[in-house]
């Protein structure tokens, strides 16, 4: 695993053109995006409905990036052996979701995979505790899951992620700590100060005039 203070850059592809999204996923990568992050939601963990794994599968064979899949989705674990034969690299799920979150974790790192807990703003940060000596990877919504282009909530979120950091140090763990959510050019800086380290951007880098120099900026 890639050193967790080293800033990454995962361009978010919900916010990519889907009727060229091959080529979407190769502009990321060459503009030198990190991960690709894809958004799987399912009408009822949250109120928008995405893409599910065929979807992933589509993609995996137009780039050789970590796929980063978040798993907004009520019932992770029943789902997951159709998102690894996808081809993620990485599958993270929802503390907040209907399932024995250890068990999940294990599932997806018994496949060979990295795994993730993600929490959302309204949720304590005592949930993910259980959890994060189980982890590659612990995700920080920065938004209101669901639905893109909204503002980034500072207050809500970061004290969140600087806990996270702090919880990782103190304890020896090992564990990106992402954010996803209104990341633009300055909130990334903020939540970059705060800990974070994985940076997942839609529409700050696919609406980009040079995508290229969008990534570049944003990982300072």
């Amino acid at each position: 695993m890639s050193d967790c203070n080293t800033r990454l850059i995962a361009p978010s592809v919900l916010a990519s053109d889907w009727g060229i999204v091959a080529e979407e996923v190769r502009k990321a990568d060459t503009a030198g995006a990190d991960w690709i992050h894809l958004d799987v939601m399912d009408g009822h963990f949250v109120e928008n409905i995405s893409f599910g794994p065929q979807f992933v599968s589509a993609i995996r064979p137009h780039t050789k990036l970590t796929l980063d899949v978040h798993l907004m989705i009520t019932h992770p674990d029943k789902y997951l052996p159709m998102f690894i034969k996808a081809g993620a690299d990485r599958i993270t799920v929802h503390v907040e979701a209907e399932h024995d979150v250890s068990a999940t974790l294990k599932v997806i790192r018994d496949a060979g995979l990295q795994c993730g807990i993600a929490l959302n703003p309204a949720t304590p940060f005592d949930d993910v505790v259980p959890y994060l000596d189980q982890i590659d990877l612990l995700l920080v919504m920065t938004v209101v899951p669901g639905f893109g282009g909204q503002s980034f909530m500072e207050t809500e979120t970061m004290p969140k992620v600087a806990t996270g950091r702090e919880f990782r140090e103190k304890n020896g763990l090992n564990y990106h700590i992402e954010v996803d959510g209104g990341i633009d050019l300055d909130t990334a800086e903020i939540a970059a100060a705060h800990g974070a380290n994985v940076l997942v951007a839609g529409t700050a880098l696919y609406k980009a005039p040079d995508m290229a120099a969008a990534v570049s900026q944003m990982r300072g």
